[in-house]
């Protein structure tokens, strides 16, 4: 019996639907978000017109998410690098787009029942950026639905270094540090995302082969999607489309097939 497609899936998005497997889409997927750049210098514009154009890639992908039923969805927005190595009107923008990016949206996330979370060193930016982020948070803060994080000034080996200090400071503060007992639990604890599952797959767009310091820890057994796409093209049918791709693969967490030999997965797929 063929299931029933969501509402709200644009044509060409509910002919690929139609041929997933309801059952198995992945829970939680991370987007690594690039090309903004690329977009802008192809078509002769200046870098901040790729990021101002990549908003509507993510209303697209983040709407068709929810629709489907997905049940977390992160977005690799703005790395601890990006602060620090852009030049500072390219940041300056980043923040004020960041800010009219959660004032506009606000009205769309609610109707799709998204609740708004974030991850990274947030207390190193902006103040009033700072305000703008809690007041989206509050505002979704009792949606029900899909949770949407953002990564923002987010470096997964910061990320590590937080875990570690607060550890430690859990621990002085119950009994000292000679008490303290680390496995991949307590890690876990105590990580950004400890409110989520870890991914299952993880997209980059524009072609690039590489994690760019996202997620190291709960990327571990993700499967990798990349596409070419640059980011301010991507739409809810590209992510369709990764979603078909991930459904052929046969996740195995290090383990053995039924004929007893390993099998390695494929971790690219260009369209």
């Amino acid at each position: 019996m063929q299931h029933k497609v969501p509402a709200g899936l644009s044509h060409k998005e509910a002919e690929i639907y139609r041929h997933l497997d309801p059952e198995k889409l992945p829970k939680h997927i991370a987007i690594i978000m690039d090309g903004n750049g690329r977009w802008a210098r192809r078509r002769h514009l200046p870098r901040v017109a790729g990021h101002r154009a990549g908003v509507a890639a993510v209303r697209s992908t983040v709407e068709t998410a929810a629709r489907i039923g997905i049940h977390a969805l992160t977005l690799y927005a703005f790395s601890e690098e990006n602060w620090k190595k852009r030049p500072r009107s390219e940041v300056d923008f980043l923040m004020r787009l960041l800010g009219r990016y959660l004032r506009a949206e606000l009205p769309t996330l609610n109707a799709n029942n998204i609740r708004l979370e974030y991850i990274g060193r947030q207390h190193e930016l902006p103040q009033d950026v700072q305000e703008r982020m809690q007041w989206a948070r509050e505002a979704t803060g009792r949606n029900t639905g899909m949770v949407l994080t953002l990564a923002l000034n987010y470096s997964a080996r910061s990320e590590l270094v937080d875990a570690f200090r607060s550890m430690l400071l859990t621990a002085s503060k119950n009994g000292g540090i000679e008490h303290l007992r680390i496995d991949e639990d307590t890690v876990c604890n105590h990580l950004y995302t400890r409110y989520l599952p870890d991914p299952d797959l993880v997209v980059r767009t524009s072609g690039e082969m590489r994690l760019s310091n996202f997620l190291l820890w709960q990327l571990a057994y993700a499967e990798i999607y990349v596409t070419p796409t640059l980011w301010p093209d991507f739409r809810g049918m590209h992510l369709l489309e990764a979603l078909a791709e991930y459904q052929k693969r046969e996740r195995r967490y290090g383990g053995l097939n039924g004929d007893g030999h390993a099998h390695e997965q494929p971790v690219v797929a260009h369209k």
